[in-house]
């Protein structure tokens, strides 16, 4: 037997204990028991995060809470973003669609639009498509998000019970299970850039929750808005040798970025502890499943925005109830598509049918999958075509613009000194040749390599004889998952957003709501195909709730409150918020 189910049963068994004590507990009480059977589940999410920690081999930084988490959890070393960039692939996690297949494969959707002649848009997918975390939050969860969304489109209103800097599990019900997540900064390209320091939003993990808490500052992101004590402060000492990837020069510029690379890695080491002593203060550990996990490879350059392993892959850490397969590691290939149809798996649903990936815990997990698939499109402004397939040891990559160069002077990675360097060298003739690769002025139109023997992805081997029957097992792969997501590589964004508007020459609108009252009860529907429906309920004191509900049913309406309803699409416009007394 699973040992999650193991830990589903045992949890139910211990509360059904409980209720048989409870004979005449009401209907609503039951309901709360057979919630609280449900494990919690608390997701910490990183940015721009390769490998770089002591749990997978990586001593140059202590990461005490991680190690302990890592310690009494499963690693998972082979976890792979659909993209190596932020957007994008938060977006695969929000839906459980690829982004290359519902529009939101470009970084971003809504910037340097007008640089490049196309209308600001979002991300359209499936009408059917919630946020994962709707979902969660119709089977009873309490879902809060604390504070980055970034999916490449508005999250309506139900999609999460609070989404701020304050968002916390603590704000919930009484024994309501809960899904929480909380984003973490410190580790972000940007905390390479000069004059370096700590960003100032790092201290809302020691009070989140805590609304009676003002910040000074709130969501600074540059130094000059820091305290000298935050500038300064030092995890890691400045004369730490550090393991140089051979794409990059071994300059004291580039050694100070890892410095600087490894000293936020500590820091976010911190701000993880102090929600874990939150979660252990409140009593929760040992019903929370907890995961740690970034939103795509590491920050330096040839690393993020691209889909070589360094761009994608990502460490990610679970911690179990009462420490199961502690200290334990599953080298299982998972993608980021995958974690949707997870999260419903965990609390014993079954994967919506329109989810792209495949459960890889929980009561509907499937066998193991073989491949990973990514995409690389427009970031900011520049666009290229490629896309990647990837097995438990080769790399399959298809460039879809062969005659454009690899590197895009994007000026947003251009302020980290080590791009700098990289691009002074260049000029004058000192770079080596696996340094240069990233700079060639065109490239083969395939590329294959052995991860194996090649972690870097420096040497190709698509022209090798011995390597053609592993090259079109995976390019027949590629093309097998290109239709089944009907994803156009190559498609001009103009036309994307033409096709994602079917064919109008603006952003759709979700219908209005319509309300309808019977027999006591009121009932909402909307004309937009596949909208969610958000309401609250205004009290006669005039107090308006903190959190949108998600409309299921017909809503008995208290005498003299008023209604507020609004309804949203993903990728639409929303409604205007209609109201009912």
């Amino acid at each position: 037997m699973r040992f999650f189910q193991v830990l589903l049963i045992v949890s139910a068994g211990l509360l059904g204990c409980q209720s048989k004590d409870k004979s005449k507990a009401s209907i609503e009480d039951k309901s709360n028991l057979e919630l609280s059977k449900r494990p919690n589940i608390l997701w910490f999410v990183t940015e721009d995060m390769g490998a770089y920690i002591t749990p997978f081999g990586d001593s140059t930084v202590a990461t005490p809470n991680l190690s302990k988490l890592a310690s009494e959890g499963v690693i998972y070393p082979n976890l792979y973003s659909t993209s190596g960039v932020c957007a994008p692939s938060r977006a695969a996690i929000a839906t459980g669609m690829y982004p290359s297949s519902i529009g939101a494969n470009h970084m971003r959707v809504n910037s340097y639009n007008d640089e490049i002649g196309i209308p600001k848009y979002e991300a359209v997918p499936p009408s059917e498509v919630k946020m994962i975390s709707e979902w969660l939050r119709q089977a009873g969860y309490y879902c809060t998000n604390n504070y980055k969304t970034d999916y490449q489109f508005k999250e309506p209103v139900t999609a999460w019970d609070e989404s701020s800097p304050y968002a916390h599990w603590r704000n919930r019900k009484d024994n309501q299970p809960f899904f929480a997540v909380f984003n973490f900064t410190e580790t972000h390209e940007s905390g390479l850039f000069e004059p370096y320091g700590f960003r100032q939003i790092e201290t809302r993990h020691y009070h989140s929750g805590d609304r009676s808490y003002s910040w000074k500052n709130k969501g600074a992101n540059h130094a000059k808005n820091r305290t000298d004590e935050d500038a300064t402060k030092q995890h890691l000492p400045k004369d730490t040798e550090f393991n140089i990837p051979p794409y990059l020069p071994d300059t004291d510029a580039v050694k100070r970025d890892m410095w600087k690379l490894y000293n936020n890695i500590a820091e976010m080491d911190s701000q993880v502890g102090a929600v874990l002593k939150q979660l252990e203060d409140d009593g929760l550990l040992e019903n929370t499943i907890i995961c740690f996990y970034g939103d795509h490879g590491g920050p330096l350059p040839r690393e993020k925005r691209l889909i070589y392993d360094s761009g994608l892959n990502t460490p990610m850490i679970i911690r179990f109830p009462n420490k199961m397969k502690a200290g334990t590691k599953d080298d299982q290939l998972i993608s980021f598509i995958d974690f949707a149809p997870t999260l419903l798996s965990i609390i014993g649903e079954a994967p919506r049918t329109y989810m792209q990936g495949q459960a890889f815990l929980g009561k509907h997990k499937v066998e193991k999958r073989k491949y990973i698939h990514a995409a690389a499109d427009r970031f900011d402004g520049f666009t290229d075509a490629i896309r990647a397939v990837r097995d438990s040891r080769f790399k399959y990559i298809r460039n879809y613009r062969p005659e454009q160069g690899y590197y895009l002077p994007v000026a947003y990675r251009e302020k980290i000194p080590t791009m700098q360097e990289l691009l002074r060298l260049k000029a004058e003739g000192k770079l080596n040749d696996v340094q240069m690769q990233w700079f060639r002025e065109q490239k083969p139109k395939e590329e294959l390599f052995d991860c194996a023997v090649d972690p870097n992805e420096l040497n190709n081997l698509a022209d090798k004889p011995e390597y053609q029957e592993k090259l079109n097992e995976l390019s027949a792969e590629m093309d097998r998952w290109l239709s089944a997501i009907g994803d156009e590589p190559n498609l001009d964004e103009a036309k994307l957003v033409e096709k994602l508007w079917s064919g109008k020459d603006t952003k759709p609108v979700t219908s209005h709501p319509i309300i309808n009252a019977k027999d006591g009860l009121v009932q909402v529907t909307c004309e937009t195909e596949g909208a969610s429906i958000g309401y609250k309920i205004m009290g006669q004191d005039g107090n308006t709730p903190q959190s949108w509900e998600v409309y299921q049913g017909p809503i008995q309406l208290p005498e003299g409150s008023k209604l507020m309803v609004q309804a949203h699409r993903i990728g639409f416009a929303p409604s205007d918020v209609v109201e009912y007394n």
